[in-house]
């Protein structure tokens, strides 16, 4: 028999429920208008050429790569990405997806930029970016096939660390399959159904981030309005709140880790 996620009780409220259920009519609606206003192709990957600023990335990929590996020093208080989004309980489970956040609905979260300060300013350089984070996969685990909430916002994925059997660590954007690598990096629409699979024993690392989709004026427009509205609901509320628990447990660890280095190398100690 299948194994079911059971919900967590604060997400059982009705008014959430409510919420959520006319919020994705709503997407759905406007979906169709948003990709008439695309001034990129409505395909689920896009072409790397219609986003010049994605060279900043490849170029110095192995400078963000070295402020990931100084981030998982502090693996074990990086947050599941569930811990942030309680309303992602169905996709992430028991720590096997943890997120390093280091811009969160368009605000950089400071405390984590100081941790990544190159990542961070290159990232400085997306046009209208969204949201932007260290994303650690398990070994082993599935990321089960799901949509994204809106078709105003695209997303980008980096190889930072990948396993050496990087085949079998791999994501499928509708029909498409691209298994990670290194330095390279890839454009794609999150309101196609997508899944991840990483069926090695290493830990996958990439760098993820969310901007807005190149539209006309009144798909820009509408776009804008949405994620306004979206920002008065408990699905922005309730992860805005959690970074902020995330970044403080993560600032006290590397406060303690510095407290007993300092123990350690005092010879009076």
């Amino acid at each position: 028999m299948a194994s079911t996620v059971e919900k967590p009780k604060h997400l059982t409220n009705p008014r959430r429920a409510f919420v959520k259920k006319t919020g994705k009519k709503l997407v759905r609606k406007i979906a169709a208008f948003q990709a008439k206003q695309s001034r990129v192709p409505d395909t689920p990957k896009i072409s790397n050429e219609h986003f010049p600023f994605l060279k900043d990335f490849t170029d110095n990929w192995e400078t963000i790569q070295a402020e990931a590996k100084e981030v998982l020093k502090f693996r074990e208080v990086i947050p599941g990405f569930q811990d942030i989004s309680p309303d992602q309980y169905r996709l992430a489970t028991e720590n096997n997806w943890k997120t390093f956040v280091i811009f969160g609905f368009g605000e950089r979260l400071e405390k984590n930029a100081a941790l990544t300060p190159k990542t961070a300013d290159i990232l400085e350089g997306v046009p209208n970016l969204q949201t932007a984070m260290f994303s650690i996969l398990a070994p082993g685990y599935h990321i089960p096939a799901h949509k994204g909430v809106t078709k105003g916002i695209l997303r980008s994925h980096i190889g930072l660390i990948i396993p050496k059997d990087r085949e079998k660590c791999r994501i499928r954007v509708d029909d498409t399959i691209t298994a990670w690598k290194e330095g390279e990096i890839f454009v794609f629409d999150d309101t196609y159904e997508h899944e991840v699979w990483n069926e090695t024993d290493e830990e996958r690392v990439i760098l993820l981030f969310d901007f807005d989709r190149p539209m006309k004026f009144w798909g820009r427009f509408l776009n804008k309005t949405f994620l306004q509205i979206m920002k008065f609901t408990a699905f922005y509320q309730d992860p805005k709140k959690n970074l902020q628990t995330a970044e403080e447990r993560l600032e006290a660890a590397i406060r303690k880790a510095d407290a007993n280095m300092e123990a350690m190398s005092d010879p009076a100690a």
